[in-house]
């Protein structure tokens, strides 16, 4: 299995969790970026294989590598969850050997209709999740995702604790970025949101993010308030899987932080900019009243994109229809119904 974006592999995780509960004498071997090994720890019968990109198996060469590598395994079949060329090249080298292999369809064709301006379909296309088991039962192994069963809620190291605390009663983590503008709610209303969580002195937030623009904006959000606490740039990767394991709820936009949390089997709210949960990315196991989407009576055009690289001119402020309000009412919602 050839997997890439954060969100892309965090999607595949639940699906992989039901495969080897009702096929358990199956063994698995992922292949994916060594940073997204910790994705798949403690899934039993679930090897990792690490692809190197930068040397081994870089180029087509590398590839022919990755197949002579792969192949001493003994795999029996190939699935595609990825459906890009470097995966599709491994795929049919496994065919030739006489393997099985079945390649994820992406659903290309609906996405166009759902986004296009011109003579726009919009309707509910199905989930990655549920094209992801399709793959499987091309295979022969008809995958059921309904009842899905998460991991325990990591134990806190010493380190993370005296970072985030232990005197708070709700955990409610916000990850306030995307890769694409389009998808970011707008500051102001993200600084309304934080202050009216944070009246509650019970509830203690983290932020999540990355990278050093980000890490300074989360730090001035955090500063107005005692129990807003900025997790990025302090911990390791790891340790950030296990502290999102104890959330009580994830505030996120249309980002590969949402799918991390919903594997994990934490509540979700998602807000959408320029895409839409039709799509078929809605967080694994999240209700569509969970994901807040711009109004599409103003902006009706929506979604313009599958991934949030297409905005139209005019929409730059679609987001601003999804009211901090509307936002924390939510939130506030899911962690009424876990009391």
């Amino acid at each position: 299995m050839r997997l890439s974006a954060m969100g892309d592999v965090a999607m595949t995780v639940p699906v992989l969790r039901a495969f080897v509960k009702q096929y358990p004498t199956v063994k698995v071997t992922v292949i994916s970026r060594p940073f997204f090994k910790p994705f798949f720890e403690g899934i039993p019968n679930l090897d990792f294989f690490a692809f190197d990109e930068k040397e081994r198996h870089k180029g087509f060469l590398g590839l022919l590598r990755l197949f002579s590598d792969v192949k001493k395994l003994k795999i029996d079949a190939f699935a595609d969850l990825h459906n890009v060329l470097r995966s599709k090249i491994v795929s049919f080298l496994f065919a030739l050997t006489g393997k099985k292999r079945a390649t994820v369809d992406k659903g290309r064709e609906g996405k166009k209709e759902l986004t296009r301006v011109e003579n726009k379909i919009f309707k509910q296309l199905p989930t990655m999740f549920e094209r992801h088991a399709k793959v499987f039962e091309k295979l022969g192994f008809p995958v059921n995702l309904t009842n899905p069963e998460f991991p325990k809620r990591a134990v806190l190291s010493a380190e993370i604790t005296d970072l985030v605390g232990e005197s708070y009663q709700k955990l409610i983590g916000i990850a306030p970025f995307a890769q694409y503008d389009s998808k970011v709610y707008p500051l102001d209303f993200m600084e309304e949101v934080i202050a009216k969580l944070a009246d509650n002195k019970e509830q203690t937030i983290l932020l999540f993010g990355g990278g050093k623009k980000e890490i300074e904006i989360l730090e001035s959000l955090s500063k107005p308030f005692k129990n807003v606490i900025n997790v990025a740039g302090k911990i390791k990767f790891q340790q950030e899987l296990k502290i999102i394991s104890n959330l009580d709820v994830m505030l996120s936009m249309d980002s590969g932080n949402a799918h991390i949390a919903a594997m994990l089997g934490v509540k979700v709210v998602t807000l959408w900019g320029a895409t839409h949960p039709y799509a078929g990315f809605l967080p694994f196991n999240q209700s569509l009243d969970n994901a807040l989407v711009s109004d599409r009576n103003l902006y009706p055009n929506l979604p313009s994109s599958v991934y949030g690289n297409k905005i139209i001119e005019g929409y730059e402020d679609a987001m601003r229809t999804i009211s901090p309000k509307k936002v924390v009412k939510r939130i506030q919602s899911l962690l009424e119904e876990k009391k």
